[in-house]
């Protein structure tokens, strides 16, 4: 199993949340959303430092430069989440060669499981391509017309969710978000883009407590796995 540096999109706003201020530094227990997050990544022996991509105007980043004793860098990210990833993979260091396997995690998504982590890196760095973390879709599928009525009900087999960590070769992944930047191509995770490129990423099943915060019920529901199991 290989080692892996880390790039953790955190430029964007979280508008949806309908904060005022941008959601991984939303406080739980008295700890911003991103401390959690970099725990459980750099806590992975496997881990080997993380590269966070703010906003150009950030200014609620703590300055943290290490964490579990592993390197945490920043670079400036762009308008999109894929702009900002495109800008964590050109900033790592150099020490970082084009074929070694990154991950790529959301900074808002701090309840990662060390096995999943530890099942992406085994199976992932196997595969001719990569992998990411997913969830099988378990809920009825409804297809809504324009008038909000039901006009189909649609079937869930084969249909996951796609969830973060996703991982891919430095250099692979790089390209693939700068061919999807160059044909306008709006890529919402990194695995659009290298399916986008003719790739087929592997599925490696996941918890789905493994939850994105977007909305303050979700924070509440981060609080709560806290207060059960305090860190």
């Amino acid at each position: 199993m290989a080692a892996a540096w880390v790039v953790v999109p955190a430029a964007g706003r979280g508008a949806r949340f309908g904060s005022g201020t941008p959601k991984q530094y939303l406080l739980a227990a008295g700890q911003p959303l991103l401390a959690y997050t970099l725990q459980a990544l750099l806590a992975h022996p496997q881990v080997l430092g993380a590269m966070v991509v703010l906003s150009p105007d950030d200014t609620d980043w703590p300055g943290w430069v290490e964490r579990h004793g592993k390197p945490v860098l920043t670079c400036t990210g762009g308008a999109t989440r894929a702009a900002s990833v495109l800008a964590g993979l050109q900033a790592l260091p150099d020490a970082v060669l084009a074929q070694d396997f990154v991950l790529v995690h959301d900074a808002a998504r701090p309840n990662l499981a060390q096995r999943d982590l530890q099942q992406l890196l085994e199976r992932g760095c196997s595969d001719p391509v990569g992998a990411i973390l997913a969830a099988p879709v378990r809920d009825t599928l409804k297809r809504a017309g324009d008038d909000g009525g039901i006009d189909a009900t649609e079937p869930r087999q084969r249909l996951w969710r796609a969830l973060t960590p996703q991982l891919f070769r430095r250099q692979q992944l790089t390209r693939a978000l700068e061919a999807a930047a160059g044909r306008g191509a709006e890529v919402t995770d990194e695995s659009m883009a290298m399916e986008l490129q003719g790739l087929r990423p592997l599925l490696v099943e996941g918890s789905e407590e493994n939850f994105k915060v977007t909305t303050p019920a979700d924070l509440a529901r981060f609080e709560f796995i806290l207060y059960q199991h305090p860190r």
